[in-house]
This record gives structure tokens, sequence and C-alpha cells, in this order.
């Protein structure tokens, strides 16, 4: 098992726990615009570590950033598996090809 699929793990099991003893507890009882923010939020963060931070600091964000990503497909009752088979999907098309059949 990958360390994101234990961390999904990890996630669901916490989702049910109470607000007061669980960070993902508190997200969720925040609901959804809360959890999009937080994010938003790392999302930006990992783009300055990336633009003006050390290789460390991008390394940290990243990491938040997919702990957040994962708390908020948990909530939208999505998981890892998801996000992997539309990847899979992806697989051999070009970038540009991708991105221009969405559009049409």
């Amino acid at each position: 098992m990958s360390t994101l699929e234990r961390l999904e793990l990890t996630i669901a099991a916490r989702r049910a726990a109470s607000p007061d003893e669980s960070y993902v507890a508190k997200l969720n009882a925040k609901g959804l615009p809360k959890m999009a923010q937080k994010l938003g939020e790392e999302a930006t963060e990992a783009v300055i570590a990336a633009v003006s931070g050390s290789n460390e600091e991008l390394v940290g964000e990243s990491a938040d950033l997919l702990f957040h990503l994962l708390v908020l497909l948990n909530a939208k009752g999505l998981s890892l598996d998801h996000v992997l088979a539309e990847l899979d999907r992806r697989e051999g098309l070009s970038g540009l090809d991708e991105k221009a059949s969405r559009s049409e």
C-alpha cells in the first residue's frame, strides 16, 4: 500500500472523530467551502515555494497540498482511485489535445 493510500484511509477514519480531536474532522465540520479554501491556500503556498523558496519548502508545501486534496476528495465521496483513473484515461494523449477536447 502506498503512502497516499494509507493517508487516504487515515483521513476516512478521522472524518468521524470529534473536531476537538482531529484536524480532518474539524475541516469536515466547517464544510466544503472551508476545505476548498484550505486547498487553495496550500496551492498558493506551493507556488510561492516553487518560485522563491527552497526545495525543502516546496516539498513541505506539496505534502500539505496533497493532504488537503485528499481531505476534499474524501468529503465529496471521491477517492484517489478516481483521480488515478482519470490520469490513466489521459495517458498517451497530448496535453494540448486533451485540453482542447475539454473546451469542445
